[in-house]
């Protein structure tokens, strides 16, 4: 759900390195009536490097039971589909950086749009003392 109503998160982007190294990523998922069915953050992401465990760094106890499949439309994506009886678990992986798309600069402007369409409800409903907002109660 967008803001107001909880606050936006965005993953920072990872620039290509010059001398074409990888970076090696850990995310943390969180399993939902045992699956996690959803994107990785990062984008070019080598498959033949994704590894999940039950724990960080490579901890508790390997996760072989999981699906990576490529979207036709944006094929430097990832979606992993893990079963796992646990609540979290983390994915490790490589990549050389991320792509930047109309999708993450639409997602930035959203954003904007949505707080600054906030701020002026709070304007013309609520009164502003000295930097606090303060709405009065109809």
């Amino acid at each position: 759900m967008p803001y107001p109503e909880e606050l936006d998160q965005f993953l920072k982007k990872l620039n290509k390195k010059p001398d074409g190294s990888s970076y090696t990523v850990e995310e943390e998922l969180f399993i939902n009536d045992g699956v996690y069915n959803g994107f990785l953050g990062h984008d070019n992401i080598t498959n033949s490097t994704i590894r999940v465990y039950t724990g960080p760094q490579f901890t508790g106890s390997p996760v072989t039971n999981f699906i990576v499949s490529i979207p036709s439309e944006t094929p430097w994506k990832r979606i992993i589909k893990v079963f796992a009886d646990t609540e979290t678990v983390y994915v490790t992986y490589e990549t050389p950086g991320d792509m930047v798309e109309a999708e993450d600069v639409n997602g930035l402007q959203d954003c904007l749009i949505r707080t600054q369409t906030e701020i002026e409800r709070y304007k013309a409903e609520g009164i502003i003392d000295g930097g606090g907002f303060i709405r009065e109660e109809a």
